[in-house]
């Protein structure tokens, strides 16, 4: 949750395919699931009187196979869609942008940019990228999958598994 101010922004996960399952339970008992995760919010929850203010943000991880064509180069999420997962999309966009900034500053300024030059800035930031990724990929399918789906297993993380048996200590890592 974000205190924006004027509202409060809430990332609720919800598992892949599920949103009309939450739909269809109805908006007092989604508001009612909110108020149960933060108590604190309870008294607020009912400003949400729409499905309309709510927004859905599907989480994607995936890449480009080729960054680049003659004349394009995609940094950041036009060339790798990042998870929320560690708040680790804009550092690895600005990275790309530091990259691309190095490699491409000179040979544009020289007017010899070409296509090479493109293709060292995907192969400079690719492997930073899918490592990033691949850590996602483990939070997604060892933490918060299991919780979302209302369990943790063995496999969870001893932290996760004591937090998700102890509600009030998820205070704590926050």
């Amino acid at each position: 949750m974000i205190d924006r101010g004027m509202h409060w922004q809430v990332g609720y996960v919800i598992p892949k395919d599920g949103y009309e399952e939450v739909r269809t339970g109805g908006l007092p008992r989604f508001r009612a699931r909110i108020a149960d995760l933060a108590p604190f919010v309870r008294g607020r929850v009912d400003a949400i009187d729409d499905w309309d203010d709510i927004a859905l943000l599907r989480v994607q991880l995936n890449r480009l196979r080729r960054w680049w064509r003659p004349g394009l180069l995609c940094i950041g999420d036009a060339a790798h869609a990042m998870s929320p997962v560690g708040g680790v999309g804009i550092n690895l966009a600005v990275q790309d942008a530091v990259a691309a900034a190095r490699i491409t500053a000179d040979p544009l300024r020289r007017g010899a940019l070409s296509p090479a030059h493109l293709a060292r800035v995907q192969l400079r930031r690719a492997l930073p990228t899918v490592l990033t990724q691949l850590g996602q990929q483990i939070v997604h399918d060892r933490v918060l999958g299991p919780l979302v789906r209302g369990r943790s297993g063995p496999g969870t993380p001893a932290l996760i598994r004591l937090l998700d048996r102890y509600p009030a200590l998820r205070a704590v890592p926050a």
